[in-house]
């Protein structure tokens, strides 16, 4: 028998439906908020595989550089193994997030790393590691939510095995600290990289010497307008 609210209007398979919908829409955006993320993972993945591997090549044969290539070397072995673990899972094998990860990288060897010193350029592939360290840990919070118990395990290994390699490669920055000459070099070695690194560190010491003048400017007029006062004063 149906049932009424004290309004009058009738309580049964409509509100179950307007009930039971809510948890639907919900699991509807779960999914596809993991679908999002794993399209982020194949970029930050390529990204992974690649940043690391040209600071080595750059660096030589260096402790800094041994770190990057076990980075590197990682992620080779997970881009080869998500196409299938996504596939199985009706989730995105997402050539998009690759291509990305490739546009990305192009820019930064062709652009960016021209006015980034060494170590600036090793902090910035770390800062990409950390990223994917974080993106890897909410996939696994989302793959739990989901009830996908086996991603989320997958998650977990793939943590326990970046993190330290991650971490292995921060505490290489106190190479970095021992060779202040090297550190503050150009990233990416050669003519263009030597004549842009010249420029912007002609910019920023500049940028100090009219801080300075500038300084010494307020100063002098504070000076004064402390002179004037007392003059009037007296």
């Amino acid at each position: 028998m149906q049932n009424t609210q004290s309004n009058g209007v009738a309580y049964g398979e409509d509100h179950l439906e307007k009930q039971d919908g809510a948890p639907r829409r919900e699991g509807q955006k779960g999914r596809a908020f993991l679908a999002n993320l794993v399209r982020e993972l194949f970029q930050t993945e390529h990204s992974a595989k690649t940043h690391p591997l040209v600071e080595a090549q750059r660096l030589g044969d260096v402790p800094p550089a041994h770190a990057m290539r076990a980075v590197s070397a990682h992620a080779e072995d997970v881009l080869s193994e998500l196409p299938s673990l996504m596939r199985v899972r009706g989730l995105p094998v997402s050539a998009g997030g690759s291509a990305v990860g490739e546009v990305f990288s192009a820019l930064r060897d062709h652009v960016a790393d021209h006015l980034l010193t060494a170590e600036k350029s090793y902090r910035g592939t770390i800062l990409g590691m950390r990223h994917g360290v974080d993106l890897v840990e909410l996939i696994q919070y989302v793959a739990t939510v989901e009830g996908d118990a086996l991603l989320a395990a997958w998650c977990a290994r793939w943590l326990s095995a970046r993190r330290p390699l991650v971490e292995a490669a921060a505490r290489e920055l106190a190479w970095f600290a021992a060779r202040p000459a090297r550190a503050a070099g150009p990233a990416k070695q050669g003519p263009i990289g030597d004549l842009l690194h010249g420029l912007v560190s002609g910019l920023e010491l500049a940028a100090i010497r009219l801080r300075r003048l500038a300084s010494h400017v307020e100063a002098r007029v504070a000076k004064g307008d402390g002179a004037h006062g007392s003059a009037s004063s007296g």
